[in-house]
């Protein structure tokens, strides 16, 4: 079942109005400045904050005309202020404002995602100390391979995570970037000292070498980060979804009272959330693709890169901040089966234990060469006979010539793949248990 998406702040973010306003923002905040440096009476500025204002309707209006959205700003935001509204836009370019704008909002989309990661890593911390010591078999290429405990996988995912809230703290430094330095950067009717004062007004740092533009790799990097976050996602989920398989079955995503899984087979209880997040990374993924194609523009600027960001960049921020939201969910809800875990262990008939057995041979004197031999051709007996691999090896007179059947008890203890469990768990989680 699709839940509701109960954040809609990241949506409302990216509205018409939002950015419009953002837009104004700086446009104010440059003619506070420009009145600072006594270039604008500070007058004109009082009656401009005062006055400023816009219409979505009016400007689209306007922009159906005048085929260009920053002069349908202006137009729409001058028809209120009256004649000190020539002050406004002085020595910018519409790429100033822009870009300015957008730096903001980005910053502040990767504060709430921020916000996200935080909560979903207080789940996967929960959940890992809650199945800390529920064994379950660890697996490679989809086949058993050693024991572990459950716990682990949330532990590995809360690292995951841990990793992508560096990322995203990183991202959101290097776009919070703004750009007042003219036609294509030069400064040539605007002086430094204006980017200067707007930028940190804003909470801003100015783009050192700037064309017309903020240069797209900032962007492209903010991109791959999301696209980084999005790939965990999708990591946690592939490991859910094949949990949840009906042959395996020691996991499973919550399903609520009401939901319905086909409507063919009414006993169907299909692992869709995860499913749903492991599709929209894909598309988070293709728009990290599209951000670094917009990297390369002609000479000082083209706008090739803005229909393209129009849609990346609300687009991604929104999915992932729905995705991590919704894995949120299904981690703090998620169903796990510990007795079906010792079933599935058991249906390798302990040759997990086979690295254990090979280890004790070498360390009685048996070249390696020898004893992943003997281990070997009683494993695969094992498999193919079904036979619990411990009686074969306790009959292998090859094997009692070096291990005693205690010996052999002993390997087959399972506390034995346990013993650094709490290690890990304090090296990963920096506490005490």
């Amino acid at each position: 079942m699709i839940p509701r998406y109960t954040r809609p702040v990241m949506g409302r973010l990216w509205e018409p109005e939002n950015k419009f306003q953002k837009w104004l923002d700086v446009e104010i905040a440059a003619c506070e400045a420009w009145a600072e440096l006594a270039e604008i009476p500070m007058d004109a500025v009082a009656a401009i904050k005062k006055k400023a204002r816009f219409d979505v309707k009016r400007i689209d209006e306007i922009e159906g005309v005048v085929k260009h959205d920053v002069i349908a700003f202006l137009t729409s935001v001058a028809e209120n202020v009256g004649h000190e509204s020539r002050f406004i836009h002085k020595g910018l370019t519409s790429s100033d404002i822009v870009d300015t704008a957008q730096s903001l909002l980005m910053k502040e989309a990767a504060d709430i995602i921020i916000k996200d990661i935080k909560e979903l890593m207080s789940v996967l911390k929960k959940q890992a100390y809650k199945y800390k010591d529920t064994i379950t078999i660890g697996r490679s290429h989809g086949i058993h391979a050693e024991p572990m405990t459950f716990g682990l996988k949330f532990a590995l995912w809360h690292e995951d995570m841990k990793r992508n809230l560096d990322r995203m703290k990183r991202a959101k430094g290097v776009i919070s970037i703004g750009k007042l330095s003219g036609a294509v950067g030069t400064f040539s009717n605007i002086p430094p000292a204006i980017e200067e004062k707007v930028c940190r007004k804003l909470g801003l740092k100015p783009e050192p070498v700037a064309t017309q533009v903020v240069q797209r790799d900032r962007h492209a990097e903010y991109l791959s980060v999301l696209s980084l976050i999005a790939a965990s996602i999708e990591k946690i989920s592939v490991e859910i979804r094949h949990l949840q398989r009906t042959e395996v079955l020691e996991a499973e995503e919550p399903f609520a009272k009401g939901q319905k899984g086909s409507s063919a087979m009414p006993h169907k209880r299909n692992p869709v959330g995860c499913e749903n997040l492991s599709g929209l990374a894909r598309v988070v993924r293709s728009n990290a693709m599209a951000a670094l194609e917009n990297i390369a523009l002609w000479h000082e600027r083209d706008i090739s890169h803005s229909s393209v960001e129009r849609v990346i960049i609300p687009d991604s921020t929104i999915l992932v901040d729905y995705m991590i939201e919704r894995l949120r969910g299904i981690v703090e809800g998620l169903h796990v089966y510990p007795e079906r875990m010792k079933k599935n262990m058991e249906k390798s008939f302990g040759l997990y234990n086979s690295q254990r057995v090979l280890l004790a041979l070498t360390e009685k004197g048996m070249s390696r060469e020898d004893a992943y031999l003997i281990v070997q051709k009683n494993a695969m007996k094992s498999w193919k006979k079904g036979i619990e691999f411990k009686r074969l090896l306790l009959k292998d007179s090859e094997i009692k010539q070096y291990l005693k059947p205690k010996e052999i008890g002993k390997i087959f203890d399972l506390k034995y793949y346990l013993k650094n469990v709490d290690y890990i768990f304090k090296r990963a989680f920096g506490e005490r248990l």
